[in-house]
């Protein structure tokens, strides 16, 4: 037995004994170690930036060696994710988003030391990027593995999964508010009250641990600002417009690199990118790894940046941009997150010194303008305001200027969506076919289990088979894909566009080189929106259906007509529940009771339906007498005159009911006939 399972298997009762008081624990453990998570990469940056120094210092080339340590970096980490775990490229929150909406939340163990390793190659090396994004992944990733080594089920898992990647925002920043709400607001995309005691206690503890590891001097801080004059607002609202042209500009630019197949071998790649990296720095030294201490000097109005000209600080920004373009673009390990504050606190204290001369209401602070910048950009770059704002919050610790940050974070994030429909975490996703679909809380196929509704009596291949022998199969099943079942585990999902993309239906190749390996599954206690959710994201017609406990072992397979049976199912008990309700709602109304009328000739009623008969609000209908025989009133019992109907109802639907079948059918202007009403009272 492996030894996660055996793990599994001996922590499992102990926390279905515990409860939540256990899950609560993990969830504080989760914290520490991504608290520790962040340190370890904080000390990783640092140990290549002491030996790139160095290597400078032995060489007398000054900031050229960035010409040198750039690309050399770019490509140990491209080499790095390659080798050991291909999602360890790129930004990470990504990832650590994919693998809520298509894995359950399943990350692999080798991505958090790959992840690290790689960063602090692009990063120390001088690449342009930021470590927040990494670390939000290898956040990530410790909750995944905590909830995988504790056998949590899918629900918990993704509380974990989001609550380590917020976590990793909150030890980045010492912002634990603002970590909570990035895992909200941005991993998950909802405000889920089930998850949110875990994320803040892992965002808490994170945060914690980290200061206590590497002190408060090595997180982000600013000097306090107020908003003089209401006036003001007029700058801060023109610094929006800006910062969402700047994002615009970023993100384009991210998704023409990202998506650029260059010429020749693949690990050419990051070492052209990593020369015209390090030529950018020689420019401008400033844009070459995170950029934290510019910011720190713009924020707090203390150090070289804060003496630098309006041009100087606008072609910085501008410099910063292609700079994290190219090397994101290189496939390195490096984030988007910092360099939008980046480019947000030199666009923001830039405009103050432009505006400063002809402004007169009052005195322009660069500082202030550097922090609605920075929040403004990264709420455009992320479309995450709340994020942004809450960031800045806990990093000056006060709100004198919660108007500027409000107007100007939801400005720039309202243009950003209308110039560029995606963000700079949403891109990748959709590059790679997960299209993310955002929903609410509520939602009526959130009550229907998977194991209701999926297929049960499974036809699996074996990976030898040939795609002629499938295709037929498929074809004669009437099926567009089945799963790939090995020793009893499940390997992969064999398709028609499997076998379309391998050439059509071939005697000479099999299965196993045809299939898609490692398909996105669910549970059988996933409710039926999740999977409705993950097929859409993926574009596909069905998933495999696999064991809470065993990933490995397929239960059943979920198909489009397991998402129509399941909507059949809630909405039928819906309707059942809000006849319950209207019933409990008449029996407790003091003016109702059980009282009896004979259905008059040629009335309303004579001859139709029960459901096609209108019938007065707060009546139902409880039996219906004919003759001897005392029949159920359904929708299709047809009435006829005579009948004798037990209802029960208020005053006023009693009323009702009379005035209604007294007229007539065929002439509502012709006599009405009395009715015939014989009353008793049951209660």
């Amino acid at each position: 037995m492996p030894t996660r399972a055996r793990f599994a298997q001996l922590t499992r009762g102990s926390f279905d004994r515990a409860g939540a008081a256990a899950f609560l624990t993990l969830a504080v453990l989760v914290g520490v170690l991504v608290g520790f998570s962040s340190a370890l990469l904080i000390w990783s940056i640092d140990l290549v930036e002491d030996g790139v120094n160095e290597l400078s210092d032995a060489l007398s080339v000054g900031t050229a060696v960035a010409l040198i340590s750039v690309p050399a970096g770019l490509l140990l980490a491209f080499l790095l994710a390659r080798r050991f775990a291909p999602e360890a490229e790129g930004d990470g929150v990504p990832a650590a988003m994919a693998a809520l909406v298509v894995r359950g939340g399943r990350l692999r163990l080798r991505s958090w030391i790959t992840k690290i390793a790689a960063t602090a190659a692009t990063l120390g090396g001088g690449g342009s990027a930021g470590r927040e994004g990494p670390i939000v992944q290898i956040g990530a990733t410790v909750g995944s593995v905590a909830g995988r080594y504790t056998n949590q089920g899918e629900d918990k898992m993704r509380s974990l999964v989001a609550a380590g990647a917020g976590a990793g925002i909150g030890a980045s920043f010492n912002a634990p508010i603002a970590g909570m709400l990035f895992a909200m607001e941005v991993i998950l995309g909802n405000f889920g009250l089930r998850h949110l005691n875990v994320v803040v206690i892992t965002s808490v503890s994170a945060a914690v641990t980290s200061r206590l590891l590497v002190g408060e001097e090595r997180l982000l801080r600013a000097a306090s600002f107020n908003l003089e004059d209401p006036r003001e607002l007029l700058l801060y609202a023109a610094l929006g417009l800006a910062a969402a042209l700047a994002a615009y500009v970023l993100l384009r630019l991210l998704a023409v690199t990202e998506g650029a197949n260059l010429p020749g071998p693949v690990w050419m790649r990051p070492l052209i990118i990593g020369l015209a990296v390090g030529a950018l720095g020689l420019l401008y030294p400033e844009v070459l790894g995170t950029g934290q201490e510019f910011i720190g000097e713009l924020l707090s109005g203390v150090g070289e940046p804060a003496s630098y000209m309006w041009y100087t600080l606008l072609a910085i920004a501008g410099v910063k941009i292609l700079a994290t373009g190219l090397t994101l673009g290189a496939r390195a390990s490096g984030g988007a997150f910092m360099p939008s504050l980046f480019i947000g606190a030199a666009l923001g204290a830039g405009f103050a010194h432009i505006v400063d001369n002809s402004w007169t209401v009052s005195t322009l602070e660069p500082g202030a303008f550097a922090i609605v910048g920075m929040a403004a950009t990264f709420a455009a770059v992320a479309r995450a305001p709340l994020t942004s704002i809450l960031i800045v919050f806990e990093i000056t610790g006060d709100y004198g200027l919660v108007l500027p940050l409000m107007l100007a974070g939801t400005l720039a994030t309202f243009l950003a969506e209308r110039m560029h429909s995606l963000s700079a975490y949403t891109m990748p996703l959709a590059r790679a076919g997960i299209k993310l679909t955002r929903r609410g809380e509520v939602d009526l196929l959130d009550t229907v289990p998977v194991r209701d509704v999926m297929t049960r009596n499974l036809t699996s291949v074996a990976p030898g088979r040939s795609l002629a022998d499938i295709h037929a199969l498929l074809d004669r099943e009437r099926h567009h894909g089945l799963p790939v079942v090995e020793g009893g585990r499940l390997i992969g999902i064999i398709t028609l566009a499997d076998i379309q993309r391998a050439g059509g239906a071939s005697d000479e190749i099999t299965v196993a080189e045809a299939m898609t390996a490692r398909p996105a599954t669910v549970t059988p206690s996933s409710p039926v929106s999740l999977a409705i959710e993950r097929m859409a994201a993926l574009g596909v017609g069905r998933l495999p259906v696999v064991d809470d406990e065993d990933p490995t072992r397929l239960v059943g397979v979920f198909r489009r007509v397991s998402a129509v049976n399941a909507y059949h199912q809630a909405l039928s008990t819906t309707t059942e529940h809000e006849l319950n309700l209207e019933r409990l709602r008449l029996r407790t109304d003091p003016g109702a009771r059980f009282f009896d009328f004979r259905i008059p000739r040629e009335s309303m009623a004579d001859g139709r339906l029960v459901k096609e008969t209108v019938w007065p609000e707060g009546l139902t209908l409880v039996s219906v007498q004919r003759g001897r025989a005392v029949m159920v009133p359904t929708g299709n019992l047809e009435l006829a005159a005579g009948d004798v109907v037990t209802a029960f109802g208020t005053e006023t639907a009693r009323e009702r009911t009379i005035e209604r079948l007294n007229a007539t059918g065929k002439d509502d202007t012709a006599e009405i006939p009395e009715l015939k009403f014989g009353e008793s009272e049951h209660g």
